[in-house]
């Protein structure tokens, strides 16, 4: 399904590769995660999350926890609507 509108929120895998993503996202007051190796800015993102960018495991990890919380979120919003 295509919309029109922004997206809620946006998650960064590796902020050295994505930072006009970020400039962009701060611009357009986009909130952010990203996910903060030892090379990268906290500051740059809303929300950091301290993890190792270069391993597919550690990505794997934290991704499969977000989207488990979003879902749960959700379903707690619709849910009380």
């Amino acid at each position: 399904m295509l919309t029109n509108r922004l997206p809620d929120i946006v998650i960064v895998l590796d902020q050295q590769k994505e930072y006009i993503a970020l400039q962009e996202c701060a611009i357009l007051g986009i909130p952010t995660i990203s996910l903060v190796d030892t090379n990268c800015d906290p500051d740059l993102a809303n929300i950091s999350s301290p993890a190792n960018d270069d391993t597919m495991t550690s990505i794997q990890l934290i991704l499969n926890k977000l989207v488990f919380a979003i879902c749960e979120g959700r379903s707690l919003y619709i849910r009380n609507r």
